[in-house]
């Protein structure tokens, strides 16, 4: 496995957020987080990438404890594209996209061919390319999150995280930001709120709830109708679309 969560718990003073987790990422695939607000989503992208310090349980990158890896060498190999990040800076694309080397560059070191290269191949990667010197505040939001999708390859990571990637997106950005990661050649990590588009998108998903994990598999396998009643409090129709192939879902009106 790319990404080995064991037992892991973390705790915001005396209130459990994550409770004795355990999640495998597959080298290569997208696993989707879903759960309800609350249900620990955040906190675990943030504990795999060591914002948040594990207090039991261990999170292993290959077959390294992340607890062992220098901060430099995590941020080269892990990469976290967080909620609505923004700027009131005046900054370009460019810009934006050239901080991903930040972490493979020293603090006297010079900017180089190579660095140009991976900035280069990130935004023609994300369909930016052509926008390199536009400013950052004239973008729409689903530019914005192709940029920091950009950003986040610029590191040129193995592991990628992403924490609501579609929150706040028209339809067609939705499907354009998700088509995007289920092709890139890396280990995704996506929390999502939208159950269709972790069904289109995801190979496995993991289900959490009060922080645990309730359901782990395939989306055809975890997405039934009892689970989405006990974990979403709703009432579905889970059938196989025959547009995608993958399980769709109807959500039922209260009383219908």
């Amino acid at each position: 496995m790319s990404i080995h969560v064991d037992t892991v718990s973390f705790a915001a003073g005396n209130t459990l957020i994550v409770d004795g987790v355990s999640v495998a990422a597959e080298k290569g695939k997208v696993l989707g987080l879903l759960g309800p607000n609350g249900s620990g989503k955040s906190s675990l992208l943030k504990l795999i990438c060591r914002l948040r310090k594990v207090q039991s349980g261990v999170i292993r990158l290959g077959d390294d404890d992340i607890a062992s890896i220098p901060r430099a060498a995590l941020a080269r190999r892990i990469a976290l594209v967080e909620q609505q990040a923004t700027t009131e800076t005046q900054v370009t694309v460019m810009d934006v996209v050239r901080l991903g080397r930040t972490p493979h560059r020293g603090p006297l070191s010079s900017w180089s061919t190579g660095d140009d290269s991976a900035v280069a191949e990130a935004l023609s990667r994300v369909g930016m390319h052509d926008r390199a010197g536009q400013l950052w505040h004239t973008l729409s939001g689903g530019e914005r999150q192709r940029v920091h999708i950009a950003r986040a390859l610029a590191q040129t990571p193995s592991e990628l995280l992403l924490d609501e990637p579609t929150n706040h997106l028209d339809i067609q950005h939705q499907l354009d930001i998700l088509g995007l990661v289920s092709r890139l050649d890396v280990t995704s990590i996506v929390a999502l709120h939208d159950l269709n588009l972790a069904a289109m998108f995801c190979d496995r998903l993991v289900v959490l709830q009060k922080g645990r994990v309730i359901a782990a598999g395939i989306p055809e396998e975890v997405l039934t109708a009892d689970l989405i009643a006990e974990v979403f409090g709703v009432r579905a129709c889970v059938e196989k679309s025959a547009v995608h192939g993958r399980c769709n879902i109807q959500y039922m009106a209260s009383g219908a």
